[in-house]
């Protein structure tokens, strides 16, 4: 019985998980922190702080699994980001 429940409610986080939609550019927070959806679109003149190489996938805020194509932030609350994408708050994992 016991075992079942557990299924039942990792289950449910795990759908939770995916019915998260993705940040938009748009969004308030977003903006503010110069979110990109593809980090290789991030203008540099007005991105000083960004460096090639830096994703949402490999920053310390990052909270979705090694290899996915999104994942939640801690920025973004009950929003996923893309793992491709970037924002001025990216942090080297370390």
């Amino acid at each position: 019985m016991m075992h079942t429940a557990l299924a039942c409610a990792t289950t449910l986080l795990a759908a939770n998980a995916q019915a998260q939609s993705l940040v938009a550019e748009t969004d308030p927070q977003a903006s503010t922190l110069g979110y990109k959806a593809d980090a290789s679109k991030v203008d540099k003149t007005k991105q000083p702080k960004f460096a090639a190489g830096q994703i949402c996938g490999n920053c310390a805020l990052y909270q979705g699994a090694a290899g996915s194509a999104a994942g939640a932030c801690p920025l973004f609350a009950g929003k996923q980001v893309a793992a491709k994408a970037w924002c001025s708050a990216w942090a080297k994992k370390g």
